[in-house]
């Protein structure tokens, strides 16, 4: 593991001296603001005087300097550093403008038009604090007739579409198992935020960012989408097959299931001479679309003989020849893999804290780093305040 410096708040890195305010809660808007966090930025999270939700949903649980919070709240918010304000009081809003007053970046993901209730609408504060840049992440957008409906990843992914392409042709509705939509929308406004860092030091300007989590998922449905937009048929669930690649799925051997990727229709040769289907070399199935036409044929040829051989001896044949094959590991064995050892797939925070490394951890000049392990609740308001309130 790659280990933190004891007592930081980030690494210096690409964002060292950016200050960014985290107004957010729960996942989107915490995932964004600890990206920024990795790359060197002073992240403040404000929470209210129950903290964060996700503190409490668990278990899991660990230890966050004798608090208990739950694994979820770690997952998203290292790095920063914590001050409770209680925004329902005159007093805790009026502080709450003061540290946006110090920000370069303000993250909030609280319902369309709670802001402006305050005094704090976004379009008002960029014209008030130069170069103020106010990402809000919302459920469905500052506009358009499901503006103020709350936004939950899961009830995102029933409206955006992945729900009817995800699980078997004849099962339920299936949901992704990690938060997908917010995780998605988490890395696009990170983006988002350093696109406008740049435009700010181009020409000093700030500006507000509108995200909805329905844009990012409408966005996200990729070749899905366009191959709806091409055909006109909406696409519908296949279990682990690809709709527009074949064979491009998960097979069952002797001892378990694997993933085999043909991209191409030398691999797909490549797949067939090893397993000694010279049959399926038939000229209709030598390309991608005419394998698409037989999907049933090809594929059900090909699990008759990957159910002949264990896992391990598949990887090792498709290995050798260099077509995609790997097995499917749960979490432990895939960050128990060669591959994540190698990469430092681990990050060792300080305090002795364990957590996912940043990808972001290989730029050459500015790479992402580990810093504090996530915060206490109100832990640092103390040096919160003196640091950008001067006491």
């Amino acid at each position: 593991m790659v280990e933190g410096e004891a007592g930081s708040t980030a690494p210096t890195g690409a964002l060292d001296g950016v200050r960014v305010l985290d107004l957010s809660r729960v996942l989107a808007g915490p995932l964004a603001t600890q990206m920024l966090a990795d790359l060197g930025a002073d992240v403040v999270k404000v929470e209210a005087p129950w903290g964060d939700d996700t503190r409490g949903w668990g278990p899991p649980f660990v230890d966050l300097g004798g608090e208990a919070a739950a694994a979820y709240y770690a997952s998203c918010n290292r790095g920063k550093r914590s001050i409770v304000v209680d925004a329902r009081s005159e007093k805790g809003r009026a502080e709450i403008e003061r540290l946006i007053g110090a920000a370069d970046i303000v993250v909030e993901n609280f319902r369309v038009g709670t802001l402006a209730r305050w005094g704090l609408a976004p379009a008002d504060l960029i014209e008030t604090h130069s170069g103020l840049i106010v990402c809000s992440i919302t459920g469905f957008g500052q506009t358009g007739p499901r503006a103020h409906e709350a936004g939950y990843d899961i009830a995102l992914q029933g409206i955006s579409g992945i729900m009817s392409v995800t699980g078997e042709a004849d099962g339920p509705p299936v949901k992704v198992g990690v938060a997908w939509i917010d995780v998605m929308t988490g890395l696009t406004a990170s983006a988002a935020i350093l696109a406008a860092l740049y435009h700010r030091e181009r020409t000093g300007e700030g500006q507000t960012i509108d995200l909805a989590l329905f844009d990012v998922a409408l966005a996200a449905m990729v070749n899905q989408g366009q191959n709806w937009l091409a055909s006109g048929n909406p696409p519908g669930r296949m279990g682990h097959a690809h709709p527009n690649i074949v064979p491009y799925q998960a097979f069952e051997a002797s001892d378990g299931w694997f993933i085999l990727a043909t991209g191409n229709d030398a691999q797909y040769a490549s797949v067939c001479r090893v397993v000694g289907r010279d049959d399926l070399l038939a000229d209709e199935l030598l390309t991608n679309a005419g394998r698409l036409e037989h999907r049933e044929r090809v594929v059900g040829a090909l699990a008759e003989e990957f159910a002949s051989k264990q896992v391990q001896e598949w990887l090792t044949e498709f290995g050798a020849i260099g077509v995609p094959c790997t097995p499917i590991h749960d979490l432990a064995e895939a960050f128990s893999d060669p591959q994540a050892a190698a990469r430092g797939a681990l990050w060792q925070l300080s305090g002795d804290f364990p957590s996912i490394a940043s990808p972001l951890r290989f730029m050459s000049a500015t790479p992402a780093g580990p810093g504090a392990a996530p915060p206490a609740l109100d832990a640092d308001a103390d040096s919160i305040r003196r640091d950008w309130l001067d006491g």
